[in-house]
């Protein structure tokens, strides 16, 4: 089978789970290190003429990720497309499930995960936070995303939960305005570091977190709670 990837959480979890299958992904994806695969261009820009030229049997794809005219000019080429939709924790192991059977494995990645998630214990208090991903404009998570319901398994409450955007642009003093207990900064889509992103915010704990273990689906969910947790935690001291 011929697998081209339009989603670097799913190219990594492909690539771990079917060694061999993959023969293209975007330029983004950045996992497993090393991947030796044709590379068609980014997410929101991928080169449909190079996978066609692929001769992919599948292409697996998100519908936030990956735009629809894109998808709509590979099945017109007659490529077989499967779109994930992922929104919260048990919507991704779910997702991951779809995929993964397609080429009849089930890793014990994905078990541990599932484990890990499933047996979390209980937030011991819940916090307040403004979670940026972008900025020039500042954006930050708004409704109904995995990011946020990540943080929310973890007793992070975004502030900006029941925006009627998922992604709002909110100017920088009204961020500030909330007073967060915390800011937390990803280091994607936008790379936040300590020189880049906490000066905005002075006053208040900043927590510089992976954003693969923030965003990402597959088998970074196994490790991501402790890590997560771990870097809220060394934003209060």
């Amino acid at each position: 089978m011929r697998v081209v990837s339009l989603v670097p959480s799913l190219t990594e979890a492909v690539a771990l789970s079917a060694p061999g299958v993959l023969v293209g992904a975007t330029d983004w994806c950045t996992h497993p290190a090393h991947l030796d695969v044709t590379r068609i261009g980014g997410t929101k820009n991928p080169r449909t003429d190079r996978i066609i030229a692929l001769a992919p049997d599948l292409v697996v794809a998100n519908e936030e990720e990956n735009r629809a005219p894109d998808l709509a000019a590979l099945r017109a080429a007659g490529i077989e497309v499967l779109v994930t939709e992922i929104r919260d924790v048990p919507q991704a192991f779910s997702e991951l499930e779809r995929v993964l059977t397609r080429f009849g494995t089930r890793p014990r990645w994905l078990d541990e995960a599932e484990e890990t998630w499933s047996s979390l214990p209980a937030p011991e208090h819940r916090t307040t936070a403004v979670v940026p991903i972008w900025r020039r404009p500042w954006m930050v998570l708004g409704r109904d995303t995995f990011a946020g319901d990540v943080l929310a398994r973890l007793g992070v409450d975004h502030v900006y939960a029941t925006h009627e955007e998922r992604y709002p642009r909110i100017p920088l003093a009204d961020l500030r305005a909330t007073a967060p207990d915390v800011v937390v900064l990803p280091d994607e889509p936008y790379r936040f570091t300590a020189d880049d992103g906490p000066e905005a915010f002075p006053g208040l704990p900043c927590a510089l977190v992976s954003g693969r273990h923030l965003t990402w689906y597959g088998p970074s969910l196994a490790e991501a709670p402790r890590l997560l947790r771990a870097a809220l935690r060394a934003a209060h001291r």
